[in-house]
């Protein structure tokens, strides 16, 4: 009987132990299913990681396309100091004279009329207008009566070059009610030429020496008392400062 118990108090101890091996090694195999399940989750995260880092496109460089260098063409230079030296005044202007009106128009000559010590020309061409007179009363049509006339109307267009009728020294540029813009021109031998009814602006100026058929200035329409007659130049002459016929010292006519 004795030995009975003592063969199964062993039984139940070798089973007691098998139990808690066999639950040792099913602890442990549920462990390293636990372990290898977390290393490949793990894994495959990372690697997912990467993938999505890898799978980012790079932004593809841009290129800015070269500047070439600007030049100016030689041609757009050239004209540029061809501009610069026509741009500088000219020097030593000689004064505009019979010679240089005649070449910009047409080709034109006068005879030329001397007292023995002073040469005249006309001043400019064109027909007498009205005569000079003093001693006789003419009609004025601007003014609406009657009264002398101390000079000569030579009719001629608007901006017809007007000439002095001999050399001498410009005494006088003024404006006068009547006869507008005038020019005065002393001869050096007691006679002086008054030009009348010019453009608001003579190409002279009081002091000025001129000679013989140089442009003193233009026709215009500045004598208000003149003002209902054709396009004219108003010219006089005086001797000793007394008015005298200008027909007395301008030559027989202007021939072409």
């Amino acid at each position: 009987m004795e030995n009975k118990h003592g063969s199964g108090a062993k039984a139940g101890s070798l089973g007691e132990k098998g139990f808690y091996i066999v639950l040792f090694l099913c602890a442990a195999v549920i462990g390293v299913s636990a372990w290898m399940l977390l290393t490949d989750v793990g894994t495959n995260v990372e690697n997912e990681a990467v993938k999505t880092v890898m799978s980012v496109p790079e932004a593809a460089p841009t290129m800015l396309p070269a500047m070439e260098p600007v030049t100016q063409p030689e041609e757009e230079t050239a004209s540029a100091t061809e501009a610069e030296q026509g741009s500088q005044p000219e020097q030593d202007e000689q004064p505009e004279t019979l010679e240089d009106t005649a070449a910009e128009e047409e080709p034109q000559t006068q005879e030329v009329f001397s007292d023995g010590t002073v040469s005249y020309v006309w001043p400019v061409q064109g027909q007498v207008q009205r005569p000079y007179s003093v001693d006789k009363l003419l009609y004025d049509s601007t003014m609406a009566d009657w009264r002398t006339h101390d000079g000569i109307d030579i009719a001629c267009e608007q901006g017809v070059p007007v000439l002095a009728s001999a050399a001498g020294l410009v005494v006088d540029v003024r404006g006068d009610d009547l006869l507008g813009t005038v020019v005065e021109i002393d001869h050096r031998n007691g006679i002086h030429s008054v030009y009348a009814n010019l453009a608001p602006e003579p190409t002279v100026k009081a002091g000025a020496e001129v000679t013989m058929g140089q442009v003193i200035g233009s026709v215009g329409s500045t004598a208000l008392g003149e003002v209902n007659q054709v396009s004219h130049l108003h010219f006089a002459m005086r001797q000793d400062g007394l008015t005298t016929d200008p027909g007395l010292y301008l030559p027989s006519d202007w021939t072409e």
